[in-house]
């Protein structure tokens, strides 16, 4: 049997639709959709949204930007690269941003008397108290 790239191409290209197909379905099905309604909200058929979760039509950029978006969702994810949601090299880590207000800690110092342990910890676990708060 011969293979000629083609073939190999059409396996692969037909493995990917299938995946694709597979993951709009998943979305679609999970908040309870019908393929007319998704259909309508993204400006297109209900035949294509049948084509396109059965694998058998590939489906254009702009729908799958639309997918992406309506479910909040990666484009790895819908292409089946990662079984990650948010993809692979998501990482949504704000910063910590420590705020100072000097203010208070004067305030904080003035209370206590310098010097003691006790007093040390009393001003750290006011300090702390007040982090949380802000948080």
């Amino acid at each position: 049997m011969v293979v000629s790239k083609y073939n190999i191409l059409t396996r692969i290209g037909g493995d990917i639709l299938k995946i694709i197909g597979e993951r709009l379905k998943e979305l679609r099905t999970g908040i309870q959709l019908s393929q007319t309604r998704i259909a309508k909200m993204f400006g297109t058929g209900q035949s294509s949204i049948f084509k396109y979760e059965s694998g058998i039509s590939t489906v254009p950029a702009e729908i799958m930007l639309q997918y992406a978006d309506y479910f909040d969702v990666s484009m790895d994810y819908l292409y089946g690269r990662t079984d990650d949601p948010h993809g692979m090299y998501y990482s949504c880590k704000t910063p910590k941003v420590e705020k100072s207000y000097p203010e208070m800690d004067k305030f904080i110092e003035m209370c206590f008397e310098p010097g003691t342990a006790m007093n040390e910890r009393l001003k750290e676990t006011l300090r702390t108290m007040m982090k949380d708060e802000r948080e």
